[in-house]
Order: C-alpha cells, then structure tokens, then sequence
C-alpha cells in the first residue's frame, strides 16, 4: 500500500507561526492543520489522527501540556510524535514536557532546524500504519 502525505496538526494561538511553518512542512510534502486552542486542536484530533503534532505550550485556553498529557494516556496517540514549541524557559517544564515524552523545539526556531526535528520524528510513523 502506498502511503499518502504525512498529515500535521500544528497547535499554536500565534497568527506567525502558521505562516511560517505551513509552507516549509507543505515543502516537505506535509499537509498541516492548524488549531488555535486546545478545544480546536480536540476537535480536530476527533475527527482524524494525524501523524504527527506541533504543539505550543500556551494556549489561549490552557496548557498544551495538558494535552500531551491526554495523548501520552490514551492507547491510540501514546506514541504519536509530538514536538512541543515553545519560549518557555523553566527547566521544570521542559523537563516535564521530555518526561510525558514529547520532544522539545525553543522558539524563536529556524525553519531548517524545525524541518529538521519534524522530519526526524515522523522517520518511522509514515501513515500506513494508521
């Protein structure tokens, strides 16, 4: 079976960040879904799995690491690759963040180091396997 583009769900409330990472991913032969809040991205999660997330921490609504936490959880997206974006600097959190088991990218990012790690993280999760 022939496995069609890696689908992204960037979670991020920033109107930049869209603008910046869709057309690098979509370069890469990605299509990218973008949610602005948490109850966006868990709609969105509903209605297809993606393979892959980016998701920033802070949320017009919450913690993105409240959905990680989720994720991590559920036996569906347990290993579902997710890199965190974000400015935090708190090594509390970060670390949390690596311990829930996502992997973390500081902004401000260059495009080539963010297609870099997404590439990397999405190497053995192609879309066949969903």
């Amino acid at each position: 079976m022939v496995a069609g583009p890696q689908h992204i769900l960037l979670v991020d409330d920033e109107p930049h960040v869209p603008l910046l990472v869709r057309p690098l991913l979509e370069q890469l032969g990605m299509t990218v879904q973008t949610a602005r809040s948490l109850a966006e991205a868990r709609r969105l999660l509903a209605q297809r799995r993606p393979d892959g997330i980016l998701l920033d921490l802070h949320l017009p609504d919450g913690s993105g690491l409240d959905l990680l936490r989720e994720l991590r959880a559920a036996p569906d997206t347990r290993t579902l690759p997710i890199l965190v974006l974000t400015g935090e600097g708190d090594d509390r959190v970060l670390s949390e963040v690596e311990r829930i088991g996502g992997l973390v990218l500081a902004k401000p990012f260059s495009p080539t180091k963010l297609g870099q790690r997404v590439t990397a993280a999405l190497g053995g999760s192609g879309g066949a396997d969903r």
